[in-house]
């Protein structure tokens, strides 16, 4: 079915034909046919560029890549009541509120916190999350297939179209998969970090 601005860019090319056609096809060129040619070509142009741009603004949405994994809500049994309150809610939040198909935490060399779609393969993190710890900044690799080395979050799950990493100072890492490419807004890196600052504050004491 198709979307309103495509119908909208359709029937501003018709309408730019026709009026190509009609003019071509004149017996007599007179000032009143090119000013009457000039208002249907200025006016064909101006919906062919409203459905361009209503389609910059509306773009399509990214499909679902189909993850092969076992819904499942792992929790290390070593963490205080309030940790794993925290990690409870803020995992499912980041599930239900986002596009992410899995949550992993890990913190002080293990693996304390698996949600969504999971593996059971032993996770170590590999260059780019040594990387987010080194340089101390959210990595978001939007379309996993441009990205060399993204084999090391097969351990999260395999074939993550998308993946959000983001480090618990030098201790940990919070990483978050999605379910398509480009399925992350800046919306959900600012949740995601924010989160990630106060379970640091958390976990660290």
């Amino acid at each position: 079915m198709y979307k309103i601005s495509n119908i909208v860019i359709i029937f501003g090319i018709f309408l730019l034909v026709l009026s190509i056609i009609n003019i071509s096809t004149a017996n007599e060129i007179s000032p009143t046919l090119v000013r009457g040619e000039t208002i249907s070509g200025i006016a064909s142009i101006i919906l062919i560029t409203i459905g361009y741009l209503w389609t910059e603004i509306n773009p399509k949405q990214p499909s679902k890549v189909f993850l092969n994994g076992e819904e499942a809500f792992e929790l290390s049994s070593e963490l205080s009541k309030e940790q794993k309150h925290e990690l409870a809610w803020g995992s499912h939040l980041i599930l239900t509120a986002t596009a992410a198909s899995t949550v992993l935490i890990f913190w002080d060399n293990k693996v304390i916190l698996r949600r969504g779609l999971i593996t059971n393969k032993s996770f170590i993190p590999g260059n780019i999350c040594k990387r987010a710890i080194e340089q101390q900044r959210l990595i978001s690799l939007v379309n996993t297939e441009l990205f060399p080395g993204k084999e090391e979050f097969d351990s999260v799950l395999d074939g993550l179209p998308a993946v959000i990493v983001y480090p618990l100072s030098r201790k940990g890492l919070t990483i978050v998969g999605g379910w398509s490419k480009r399925s992350f807004t800046k919306s959900d890196e600012k949740w995601i970090s924010g989160w990630s600052d106060k379970l640091f504050d958390l976990l660290n004491t």
